[in-house]
């Protein structure tokens, strides 16, 4: 009988044992594979971090990128989170838009070189800037101009230069091979600006037909007789270019026709869409003229450059959204006319979240 119980003792005790092995060599194997500089996060299991690599290592070379092309700056650290909602908004309304089918015709367009001649490279710092007209353009040409080296700083670069595409040391983006262009597109940081889109259309018509600041003439002596004589309903009327004609023309299904004729002249006035093709380019941010004053910092930040260069001082007031202008333009202009306006920048309007103007729903 105490043989049999001494027996179950030994036994138990080396259940025990056994259990308090078991529990030891399972601490040490977690201690063993969690991340030591993972502390406080959550650990993801080892199996995925190996997937990842094998992956890696078996990914086809044409697809790994050559060390010139592999992104640089804040704006790459694929963490959404950390952007302001307002930005996250942005995106997520373009995508939603994006997929809109009703909306297509609108929103989507092909990258051919009319967009890719819209496109300013900086290789130095891995950014992509696509031009808008009249939403401030400039000043963001100075920048880039800056940053690629050809000037140190933004006040030393003469007026002249700006524009001037053989002299600015600003490359388009048509200019490089088609697998250079591939790579550059989907690696470079990628940013435009947009602007209340019948607001811009007022500033054109005001910049080029009726100022002319950089005295350019074949938009007075060229463009503008143009679209009088096929626009302008009253034939003895001897004034330039009006606002009216303008509208008639850009609203004009078969506007086509023309725009050949003007060639790149017409950069200032055609859509957003036709500009930078924001719904085939993911682009990283989409800046709005309106909020300017807090989203050329926030660009500068998020592409990793804001050390490097600042936006030029933005006089006050000047991206203020100028209702009673807007209206005052349009108010001699009849709702038919404003209606086809609207139906061809109606993608614009949506993908960017600027409202269908109370002058139109009247």
């Amino acid at each position: 009988m105490s043989d049999n119980m001494h027996h179950q003792w030994l036994l138990l005790a080396a259940c025990f044992w056994v259990i308090f092995m078991f529990m030891v060599a399972s601490k040490f194997i977690t201690l063993t594979f969690k991340d030591p500089d993972g502390y406080g996060a959550k650990q993801e299991p080892v199996i995925l971090t190996a997937v990842t690599k094998v992956e890696e290592a078996h990914k086809p070379e044409e697809e790994r990128w050559p060390e010139e092309f592999q992104p640089t700056g804040k704006a790459f650290t694929g963490n959404l989170i950390r952007q302001p909602l307002v930005h996250m908004e942005r995106l997520e309304l373009l995508r939603n838009v994006c997929r809109d089918a009703a909306l297509r015709n609108l929103s989507h367009t092909s990258v051919s070189k009319f967009v890719l001649d819209r496109i300013f490279v900086c290789d130095k710092h891995k950014i992509l800037f696509c031009q808008t007209p009249k939403v401030g353009n400039t000043q963001w040409k100075k920048v880039l101009i800056v940053l690629n080296g050809a000037y140190s700083s933004i006040e030393d670069i003469p007026e002249n230069i700006v524009h001037d595409h053989e002299k600015n040391g600003l490359p388009r983006l048509s200019s490089f091979s088609d697998s250079e262009i591939k790579k550059r597109l989907n690696l470079y940081f990628k940013f435009f600006i947009v602007r209340d889109p019948f607001e811009r259309l007022i500033s054109a018509f005001k910049d080029k037909f009726v100022h002319n600041p950089r005295f350019e003439p074949w938009y007075r002596h060229e463009i503008a007789p143009g679209i009088i004589r096929k626009y302008r309903k009253n034939r003895t009327e001897t004034r330039g270019l009006q606002f009216e004609d303008f509208v008639r023309y850009l609203g004009d299904p078969n506007h086509r026709w023309l725009d050949v004729q003007f060639g790149d002249h017409i950069i200032h006035w055609v859509t957003y869409v036709e500009l930078c093709a924001p719904c085939e380019i993911t682009y990283s941010v989409i800046g709005h003229h309106e909020t300017l004053e807090d989203d050329a910092p926030y660009i500068l930040k998020a592409a990793g450059i804001d050390h490097l260069v600042s936006y030029p001082t933005i006089p006050p007031g000047i991206t203020v959204y100028n209702r009673t202008k807007v209206e005052r333009y349009f108010s001699g202009i009849s709702k038919r006319d404003i209606r086809r306006l609207y139906a061809r920048f109606e993608g614009d309007f949506k993908l960017f979240g600027y409202r269908e103007p109370d002058f139109l729903l009247n």
